[in-house]
């Protein structure tokens, strides 16, 4: 039987559950009178019962319960108490095939695991499988980008639900969990690191005697059509780098000063820094 017929519940209500929600019901994945929702936030399950005419429960317990697609979207300093509690409910017990999709960001698969299938047999942790992705902001206009990775319990017919679930929202991949800091420190950060850019492009507008609205404007339409020509074009970001760079033009004074202050090398050191510290953070959570 296809998930997509039946219940799916989000374990917590933030902004990426939300965005979530609404990509479900677009996609036609399920209607909304088949989602429920929780949250410690009675304010916020009524905005999101008004808004897209979900379900809404205060039990954790219930919806793990009732849902054969559960979505862990708790705060990554939650999940011990939130799966503690489920697991530890008297009730506990997986009688049908259920998947657990985690993104709380930094909780690895063996600690769901540990929390989930501590009182479990082998028979129902085969029914009980679990994926953890790593989506990011631009899903909240379901351009997102995700990475996924599941436990050996995962059949074709999970990947194939959570990938349409996931990629309702924008694009998704399959990784190993091993490679999901650097997933982390790419497209997880990555929309800081472009917002970082825009902030700067802006600022240097306004300082070559732009108005604010109009470098917002130039800056933002400017990196659209930039990223169009790549998608279109099907060339690399050297080459059409290279097309654009004029010898002694305005292009070249510019590239120049980025190139006497490794702007490119800076950026490769940001990115691993942040996967280092995305690993720091699994392992101490």
């Amino acid at each position: 039987m296809s998930y997509s017929e039946l219940k799916i519940g989000f374990i917590g209500a933030g902004n990426m559950a939300e965005a979530m929600i609404e990509a479900v019901i677009c996609s036609k994945f399920a209607s909304a009178s088949k989602i429920i929702a929780s949250d410690i936030n009675q304010n916020r399950l009524d905005f999101l019962s008004s808004k897209y005419g979900i379900l809404t429960e205060n039990d954790n317990f219930k919806i793990f319960s009732v849902c054969k697609i559960v979505v862990l979207a708790v705060k990554p300093q939650q999940i011990e108490q939130v799966l503690s509690k489920i697991a530890k409910n008297r009730e506990y017990s997986i009688n049908e095939r259920k998947l657990v999709i985690s993104i709380a960001a930094g909780i690895t698969i063996e600690k769901i695991e540990d929390l989930l299938y501590l009182s479990l047999d082998e028979s129902d942790m085969e029914k009980f499988p679990i994926i953890r992705v790593m989506p990011n902001t631009p899903a909240l206009v379901l351009e997102g980008m995700a990475g996924m990775s599941s436990n050996k319990y995962v059949d074709n017919n999970d990947l194939a639900d959570a990938k349409k679930i996931l990629g309702s929202m924008g694009k998704v991949i399959e990784f190993d969990e091993k490679d999901l800091d650097a997933v982390t420190a790419l497209s997880g950060s990555g929309p800081a690191y472009v917002f970082y850019l825009i902030e700067s492009m802006i600022e240097g507008g306004i300082n070559v005697g732009l108005n604010p609205d109009s470098a917002k404007i130039l800056t933002l339409a400017t990196l659209k059509g930039s990223v169009k020509l790549i998608e279109n074009l099907n060339e690399s970001p050297e080459i059409l780098r290279n097309k654009v760079t004029s010898p002694g033009g305005t292009t070249e004074a510019a590239l120049k000063v980025f190139e006497a202050n490794d702007v490119k090398q800076n950026i490769i050191k940001a990115i691993l820094a942040a996967a280092s510290r995305s690993k720091e953070l699994s392992t101490n959570i």
